[in-house]
């Protein structure tokens, strides 16, 4: 079981959120507690951090926001993935492959 908290590398918050928002619309606080569920509880994602990303995403276009209900009957505002979402996010993941498998060749050279 992973014993500390990992920070975000710069760039992989927009991959995280349009990945965590392809299964449908959620929340801010639901797409933070998502991607930290889903990394076994390693990645947190800040407030800080999430709201001005959303909004960014929001102005390019990748994400649409609408105004809803919360499970707790509350005002929340829901965002989804546009058309223009799902074709970055297929960029986003080609990138993070290449990156990964640069690091890889890195860290494996003698």
């Amino acid at each position: 079981m992973p014993t500390s908290k990992a920070e975000l590398l710069q760039g992989t918050l927009d991959l995280l959120i349009l990945k965590t928002l392809a299964a449908g619309p959620l929340h801010g606080y639901a797409i933070a507690q998502r991607i930290q569920q889903r990394s076994d509880e390693v990645l947190v994602v800040e407030e800080g951090s999430l709201y001005p990303a959303l909004y960014r995403m929001e102005e390019k276009g990748w994400i649409a926001a609408e105004w809803g209900k919360s499970e707790n009957n509350r005002r929340a505002k829901y965002y989804s993935l546009t058309r223009t979402g799902r074709k970055q996010l297929e960029e986003e993941k080609a990138l993070w492959g290449r990156i990964c498998r640069a690091i890889t060749l890195v860290l494996e050279a003698a």
